[in-house]
């Protein structure tokens, strides 16, 4: 089946499966996002959300363009990219394990903003793998132009959704978190399970 301006169909289908076996599965971005959804409810993490979407976004394009190659190709961007997204995570990690029960928390207490999201969404090591993977593995069109705009389009959508996703997710075990005792075991588990994700996709 076709589309219009000569995009194929069956492969936007596959590269939205695809996008989710891959990109949606657990990673750094992802699980900061349950953890912060969980912590502190959709409504204050959503700039943190938009951070990643800008972030991750932003690897997109660098992929599309041809951009990604050339940037891993340099040892010293790659360690310098990944440093920082460990000095993130380590540092979101603490808060999240430390955060303090619901019913207890202030009102006040800032919850990561924009600019936090939009650094780890960035330098998240395994969104330039599986991004790249996922733009690679499908054509939707002849034209590479034509090619190219479409994965851009149905990529950045399902970005958006696929983050948000996990954001809910982490709003749904809100009510748990007002025992202080499952509180801080949802909140180390998350925290942990966050380093863990680093780890593995810098492995990889």
């Amino acid at each position: 089946m076709t589309l219009a301006a000569g995009i194929d169909g069956g492969g936007a289908a596959a590269l939205v499966v695809s996008a989710l076996a891959i990109m949606g599965s657990p990673g750094p971005a992802t699980i900061s996002l349950t953890a912060l959804g969980s912590t502190y409810g959709v409504r204050r993490s959503l700039p943190y959300l938009a951070g990643i979407v800008a972030g991750t976004a932003a690897v997109l394009l660098a992929v599309a363009t041809g951009l990604t190659a050339t940037l891993l190709a340099v040892p010293a961007l790659r360690i310098a990219l990944i440093a920082l997204s460990v000095a993130y995570i380590l540092r979101l990690a603490y808060h999240v394990a430390t955060a303090p029960p619901l019913v207890v928390k202030s009102t006040t207490s800032p919850a990561p903003a924009f600019a936090g999201g939009a650094v780890l969404g960035v330098t998240n090591p395994k969104a330039w793998v599986a991004i790249a993977a996922v733009f690679a593995g499908a054509t939707l069109s002849r034209s590479a132009g034509a090619d190219a705009a479409a994965k851009i389009a149905v990529l950045t959508a399902m970005i958006v959704v696929i983050n948000a996703a996990w954001l809910a997710a982490g709003a749904a075990l809100a009510p748990v978190l007002c025992d202080a005792r499952r509180a801080r075991v949802v909140n180390v588990t998350l925290a942990v399970a966050l380093v863990t994700a680093t780890a593995i996709g810098i492995a990889h």
